[in-house]
Order: C-alpha cells, then structure tokens, then sequence
C-alpha cells in the first residue's frame, strides 16, 4: 500500500460493490446499494477524495437497454448520493463486448473493457491524478488487474460492508471524520 501518498480519489467498479449485483442492472427500480456504499461515497466526498465509476456494461452491446439507460441510472445514483452528502465526480462505463449483437458496440478487445485500463487512465487523466495517489475497488479479478495495469493499487471487494472494508483496507488514508476512523 502507498501509505506515504495522500489519498486522492477511490475508483469504483458499480454492479457488486456500489450496487448489488442482479445482471444487467439498469432501471432506477431495481437498484440496491450493497451496504456502507452511500455512506463511503458521502465521507470521502466530504474529505476532498474524488469517487469514480468505471464499469463495463455490456448488456449494451448484447441490446439490453441503451446507452441512455446507463446514464439515467447514473443520474439516479447521484440523487441518492447527494441526499447523502456524496457524489460521484465522473462515471465512465464501457459498452463494448466481443460479443455484441448491436454491430456498433462489437469489439474484440475494446480498450476501456476492463481488464484492460482504458476507463481508469481517462480517469486519472481527465482528473489530474496520478495513480499512485489513487485506489480501485473492485468485485472480480479484471477489475483488480485493470487497475494493476494502469499503475493503481487494487482492492477486491467480495461483499459485506463497503464503508467497513474501505475503513479496513485504507486504515489512516480513509479520511476522518463522518464515516471515517473511529
């Protein structure tokens, strides 16, 4: 861990570690936070720390729902956030997979579809951020190894508690106060 670098933004995958996971998810109505998720995005928004979303989403590619879907329940998402005190600084989502049915989202190797780091250097770039100031939680192997590509110290959330893990895993990176140390 890069304990000696001040922590500056959390990258976050979406489906298994912000919201529960239950394939495909993209209508408002069926979202459910996993637990101390909106809790942990409120304390790092109040501490300063950028939260990013990086998220494949191919049920785009496989004609599940557009595009728009997607933003539309990213919207939804901040509304929640922000009742809170949080908020998601950038979300970026890819919808290509080799596997695509919808010609426009066919791609073999596409370079935002994690594992590969495309998602995470927009990020890192767009916010001025270097990766060593920065960490990922994700809920799968590829999310760990895209951020090992992009220079990212990785974390694998398998469930439970959000806030707690972060708390757990950051220890005295994860900001006091609201939602921080104890």
């Amino acid at each position: 861990m890069h304990d000696h670098n001040p922590l500056k933004a959390v990258f976050f995958d979406r489906d298994g570690v912000l919201n529960v996971d239950r394939g495909y998810v993209h209508d408002p109505a069926d979202l459910e936070w996993v637990p101390g998720a909106r809790e942990a995005i409120a304390a790092l928004t109040l501490a300063g720390v950028r939260c990013i979303v990086v998220t494949n989403q191919s049920g785009v590619a496989r004609g599940y729902y557009g595009e728009e879907a997607v933003h539309a329940l990213h919207a939804h998402m901040q509304g929640d956030l922000r009742r809170l005190g949080g908020q998601v600084d950038a979300f970026y989502h890819c919808p290509f997979h080799k596997d695509a049915v919808v010609e426009a989202y066919r791609c073999d190797d596409h370079p935002d579809r994690k594992p590969n780091p495309g998602m995470i250097l927009r990020g890192l770039a767009e916010a001025g951020l270097s990766p060593q100031e920065c960490v990922l939680v994700g809920d799968n192997d590829s999310d760990v190894e895209a951020a090992r590509r992009a220079g990212v110290e990785g974390f694998l959330f398998t469930g439970g508690d959000l806030l707690h893990f972060l708390r757990t895993k950051l220890g005295r990176r994860f900001p006091a106060g609201p939602g921080g140390p104890a």
